[in-house]
């Protein structure tokens, strides 16, 4: 199995991380930005990242790569199947993918990739993402979280890995969970980032990472 696309990308990152949990192995390529050849431009015709490779079966989303995963190795059951539980995780993925992330790519893409690659960066939109969203998102998350650390089912399933995904970026370049306003996000993220699978895909994906913010 092939995964295409940029390590440092958290739908990247969440699909890696997932079949980590699940003791799936794949074979991580560079895809995206003039990446990944004819193979990932069959995958994602759109140019989306990451996209998926697996024989002759070709796909693009993270949401659609988890999808195919969960189908073939339903366990660990990373997505529950009682029905309230599954719903709160399909909704958790979906807060990360399309309220988290857009904030978080503003912080992210305006402080770091646009910089590295050299693109015009606005980092005053950036101050504002991270004055003006970032507050009401962390404190979402922080009265989300119960007292288990975990989102659903008082255990680490498919929301964790979606919601820290972004969460992570937006760490590498700002200081919004290190003020001590949201210590209960603060202390779930950590022992997400602990975990063995996104410790390793971290550690892969920290010399890239060193290099577009100049360390």
């Amino acid at each position: 199995m092939i995964l295409y696309g940029a390590r440092p990308s958290p739908f990247v990152r969440k699909v890696i991380v997932f079949a980590a949990e699940k003791g799936i192995a794949l074979d991580v390529q560079p895809g995206g930005f003039g990446q990944g050849g004819e193979m990932f431009a069959q995958a994602s015709p759109f140019g989306k990242i990451p996209a998926f490779q697996d024989g002759d079966f070709l796909i693009s989303d993270s949401t659609a790569i988890i999808t195919y995963l969960d189908t073939l190795h339903p366990q660990p059951d990373l997505i529950p199947a009682e029905a309230k539980a599954r719903a709160r995780t399909v909704w958790y993925e979906e807060f990360a993918d399309t309220i988290l992330q857009p904030a978080g790519v503003e912080i992210f893409f305006n402080r770091v990739v646009a910089p590295f690659l050299g693109l015009p960066s606005d980092l005053a939109a950036a101050d504002r993402a991270e004055a003006e969203k970032m507050p009401g998102l962390y404190d979402y998350v922080e009265k989300a979280l119960p007292d288990s650390g975990w989102l659903v089912e008082d255990r680490f399933t498919l929301a964790d890995i979606a919601v820290a995904c972004p969460l992570i970026n937006i760490g590498y370049c700002s200081v919004g969970l290190e003020q001590g306003r949201w210590p209960r996000a603060k202390a779930w993220l950590q022992r997400v980032r602990e975990r063995p699978s996104f410790a390793e895909a971290l550690a892969i994906e920290a010399r890239g990472l060193n290099r577009m913010m100049g360390k």
